[in-house]
């Protein structure tokens, strides 16, 4: 193969996150975006090495055998679902045969077996998400005023979802009235490059088992062409009158002047109601703010901490000392509470941290600590040693440094909850040098129809010591400096 070659071929598979391996013949391998196992695709090679090339899709020449019409009308065209066009039983099969694969790719050198326990489907395959970000912008270059999600494979270009599926009604009719306000008036789009215009993003959320409702309108400071006050409080005014099954009791303006493309705020009023919605998990209630983490499927996120908890089995009799590290608004910790004597979180939004320390007064949990800052840091100051661990970091995974200390402790169990298993595969490697082996694993699909997915794994302490890397010197940082070498030099 070369580069710039239009070749075809039969999609062995698809590993994550969401990248089909084409095999164009005996020798050759393309890794293309967007395909599904058994499709026939022409593509062209961007890169080649060794054999196996990059490439971009031209063309689906034949469908998979199980393929089926997509129910959204914007699948294909917006960049946000991957697997629309398969089953929820097929989609999966497919997230576990590769969360399985990963994991057991670096649990290969573990002497020890574990036990795989499948994948736990989402109690809701469809308008499932809590939370939406949509951006303005436009359909094409100087095209219509347009709001929604990114082109597949594009950067400027917008897809206006007005009938996206993992979103229900309620969503789908604030966008809509929220463009065609916009538009009728004129508003223009900040423009990422330029930085310049008004409009940036839309930011929605909406609780699952309360039906409350927040927006938020993020904005730049460039509204002097027109008078913002007044259309501000005729967009509020709107949406108040919106017939939606959810109540809204927030609206906010954001605003942000930040030249990078994220939302964020550099200041909030609150136009009408409050700045945060409540949902109830569990038996407990959760306030959540407009930028506090919160798992954005919450009938699946039920299943995921059930499937924590039970991994985490019994702590005793309020004795133990709980880490729960990168804790996000408190929710695995205010579930342990009630079984630990004390819990301990750490998470660097501070917005989360707060948002976590009324949750926890909420719910009349008082052996609650919530720590703003990087765990890496915030590791070293804190007194009480942990007895139990969890960790539930961003898609990154944990720092190199930050793995270091907490194999240190030398706890007996840890649970490690992921949304990345490329993340999580690189992360247990350390710990399988820490002397610890996975003893258990699930996948958990909190993302139907994306290529993403949560995986749990319960890691416990070898006691013989035979494995205990750790204790004879051999810091993390320096296992992948010298796995990084021998990798250079072909040594396995």
């Amino acid at each position: 193969m070369k580069r710039g070659q239009i070749v075809e071929g039969i999609v062995e598979r698809v590993d994550f996150p969401a990248k089909g391996i084409v095999r164009v013949d005996s020798d050759n391998t393309v890794a293309v975006k967007n395909v599904l196992p058994g499709q026939k695709v022409t593509c062209r090679v961007k890169k080649v090495r060794h054999g196996n090339g990059q490439g971009m899709l031209i063309s689906v020449d034949e469908k998979a055998e199980n393929e089926i019409v997509s129910p959204c009308p914007h699948f294909g065209e917006c960049g946000g679902c991957a697997y629309m066009n398969l089953s929820y039983e097929d989609q999966l099969a497919l997230k576990e045969a590769q969360v399985k694969d990963i994991v057991s790719k670096a649990l290969s050198k573990q002497n020890e077996s574990y036990e795989w326990m499948g994948i736990k489907a989402s109690p809701k395959a469809t308008e499932y998400r809590n939370k939406m970000e949509f951006t303005f912008g436009d359909e094409y270059m100087n095209g219509p005023l347009a709001l929604g999600m990114h082109k597949r494979g594009g950067f400027y270009d917008i897809v206006t979802v007005k009938d996206c599926l993992i979103v229900d009604e309620d969503y789908r009719k604030v966008l809509r009235l929220t463009l065609d306000y916009f538009a009728e008036k004129g508003i223009p789009y900040y423009h990422r490059m330029r930085h310049e215009g008004y409009l940036r993003h839309l930011l929605v959320r909406r609780s699952a088992f309360t039906d409350e409702m927040m927006v938020a309108l993020v904005t730049s400071g460039q509204a002097d062409s027109f008078d913002e006050e007044q259309i501000l409080d005729e967009y509020k005014s709107k949406l108040l009158n919106l017939d939606l099954k959810a109540k809204i009791t927030g609206v906010l303006h954001t605003r942000n002047d930040s030249l990078a493309d994220t939302v964020q705020s550099d200041h909030t009023d609150i136009l009408y109601g409050r700045d945060y919605i409540t949902e109830n998990l569990l038996g407990l209630k959760f306030n959540i703010s407009e930028f506090s983490f919160f798992q954005t499927n919450s009938y699946s996120a039920e299943v995921l901490y059930s499937v924590a908890r039970d991994l985490i089995g019994e702590l005793g009799k309020g004795e133990k000392i709980v880490y729960d590290l990168y804790s996000g608004t408190g929710t695995i910790a205010q579930l342990m509470a009630p079984v630990a004597k004390k819990v301990i979180g750490v998470e660097i939004v501070e917005e989360a941290v707060e948002a976590a320390k009324e949750n926890a007064r909420l719910n009349g949990l008082d052996n609650l600590e919530f720590i703003a800052g990087d765990v890496l840091e915030k590791l070293d100051e804190i007194k009480e040693k942990p007895d139990f661990i969890i960790l539930d970091p961003p898609r990154d995974g944990v720092h190199s440094k930050a793995l270091h200390k907490i194999i240190n402790y030398g706890v007996d169990r840890l649970i490690y909850i992921s949304c990345k298993p490329t993340s999580l595969a690189r992360d247990l490697e350390s710990f399988l040098l820490g002397g610890y082996v996975v003893t258990k694993a699930v996948a958990v699909d909190q993302f139907p129809a994306t290529s993403h997915v949560e995986t749990v794994v319960l890691l416990g302490k070898i006691t013989d010591g035979s494995k205990d890397y750790v204790k004879i010197g051999l810091d993390v940082e320096d296992y992948y400096k010298i796995k990084d070498l021998r990798n250079k030099q072909g040594i396995e």
